[in-house]
């Protein structure tokens, strides 16, 4: 079994810096709950980095734009965090859940609860 988060934001350089300003300058209005959950503005978010250096979960972590290209018949509103068994994909925590999480140690207790 494998998790895989799939973030809501685009890969590359240029999208990472218009994320970081996002979260800056209005971070209420930004659009990838499961990022500011996981990541401060600049880094990894410590709580969420040492839970998966302790985690017997294998994981893995997409963005949207990476995730298409790699699932390209898998149809996602993100940000979501699915199990992966064999070929079959379920959600564990929908892009309504991760809105309603107000912080690391709480999406922790809920992954922990829901697998």
């Amino acid at each position: 079994m494998k998790l895989l988060f799939v973030y809501n934001a685009n890969s590359g350089k240029l999208n990472n810096l218009l994320d970081i300003g996002h979260k800056l300058l209005s971070p209420s209005t930004y659009q990838c709950s499961l990022c500011a959950l996981t990541h401060d503005t600049f880094k990894e978010n410590t709580i969420w980095k040492n839970f998966r250096a302790e985690s017997q979960f294998q994981m893995e972590f997409y963005h949207k734009d990476e995730f298409e290209t790699k699932f390209p018949s898998v149809k996602l509103n993100y940000p979501t965090i699915l199990k992966l068994e064999t070929i079959q994909f379920t959600t564990v925590l929908t892009p309504d859940i991760l809105n309603e999480i107000s912080s690391v140690e709480a999406l922790i207790e809920r992954l922990k609860v829901s697998l």
